[in-house]
């Protein structure tokens, strides 16, 4: 198969969707790989490092798109790469369609098969594809909120571990999964007053072990987390309904009532965020204002970490794209359901009910498949 890479172009993204190690290791299963010159600059990755690696390296992101017939990216295709691809083309890559009907309708008039990372399962129901940049993200989560914390910054001026004589900074983490687990970790490591709020009790006891007890635990409901909400310095939004957008857990009228110069990190922005007032922003202008509350809302959060997220995502990513390209991608999808749950488009429909429903479009499930 001829697999192709791109330049990732959003704001600030800087990772690849193939390092030279995956490269060279789809090469040796008999595949053409093609890369955009300085498609892997932003983790330290030359051109050269592809060409020993087996690549060949193209001009431009139409040279390669007009070469592959799989994609393989990080974030979300933008309007004009949506634009370069066509009914033969398979797209590898996080896709986050719910809260983005513009992508969607693009890549359903594309007429090409997109599989979205974000969506496909392990034999547990978890998310491995997703997991390496949840880990990211959610130990980001407590240094930027550290750094949003400084009066400069428009924070409390609140160190979040405090000092002796003077009490931590106080952290709420909605969503006990891999983020909120990662951002509780930090948080607890920088000394902050930490709880973490989840609807599984089973989960919850789970940290509560696993952190021996340093980190408080309860239970979700509107009213224990409206309380903790107007009581909290940081709160941090690690909500994730797979496929689906992320429910908006903290109102604008519960923010009314924080206190000026608290900061909100929502790290479910790619899925519409878990806050009312939540807007995507980029590392180039991350934080913004509402009713004194300080919100950093970067939706390609790992972008910042990239050599890390990079490596990371391409240790999940890489079976699943040599599987792709060795059978095939209907023989692939249908030979392993896991898989299967990735598939977000075919056939100008949308193929995941999640995003279908949240979308307001009909769910489709392509004839062929049959794995799920």
């Amino acid at each position: 198969m001829r697999i192709g890479v791109p330049k990732e172009i959003k704001v600030r993204e800087y990772r690849v969707g193939l390092t030279p190690n995956s490269v060279a290791e789809l090469v040796t299963h008999g595949h053409d790989v093609v890369v955009e010159t300085q498609a892997g600059m932003g983790i330290g990755c030359s051109d050269e490092d592809y060409v020993a690696a087996g690549a060949k390296i193209l001009p431009d992101a139409a040279s390669v798109f007009e070469a592959a017939e799989m994609i393989v990216k990080v974030k979300e295709p933008q309007p004009v790469e949506t634009a370069m691809l066509k009914p033969h083309h398979i797209l590898y890559t996080y896709l986050h369609l719910a809260p983005d009907p513009v992508q969607a309708e693009g890549l359903r008039k594309s007429g090409c098969t997109a599989i979205a990372y974000e969506t496909v399962t392990d034999n547990s129901g978890r998310l491995p594809l997703l997991t390496p940049m949840s880990q990211v993200a959610g130990r980001m989560s407590v240094s930027v909120a550290a750094h949003c914390l400084q009066k400069a910054q428009g924070g409390l001026g609140l160190m979040l571990g405090g000092v002796p004589g003077v009490l931590p900074a106080k952290v709420v983490i909605i969503g006990g999964g891999v983020a909120g687990t990662h951002a509780a970790e930090m948080a607890i490591g920088a000394r902050a007053d930490v709880t973490v709020f989840d609807r599984s009790n089973t989960r919850l006891a789970e940290l509560d072990e696993q952190f021996a007890g340093a980190v408080k635990t309860a239970y979700s409901t509107k009213a224990a987390l409206d309380a903790a909400v107007r009581d909290a310095d940081v709160v941090i939004g690690a909500v994730l309904i797979p496929g689906a957008a992320a429910p908006k857990l903290v109102t604008r009228e519960m923010l009314s009532e924080m206190k000026d110069g608290a900061v909100l990190v929502d790290i479910a922005i790619d899925q519409g965020g878990c806050f009312e007032t939540s807007k995507a922003t980029t590392h180039d202008d991350p934080t913004y204002i509402v009713d004194g509350v300080v919100h950093y809302c970067v939706a390609n959060m790992p972008g910042a970490y990239a050599r890390t997220s990079a490596f990371a995502l391409n240790n999940a990513t890489l079976p699943f794209a040599i599987a792709i390209a060795n059978k095939g991608v209907q023989k692939a999808l249908n030979d392993d359901a896991n898989l299967a749950r990735g598939l977000n488009v075919a056939g100008g429909e949308i193929t995941y009910k999640s995003a279908a429903d949240d979308l307001g479009v009909p769910y489709v499930k392509p004839d062929w498949l049959t794995s799920i």
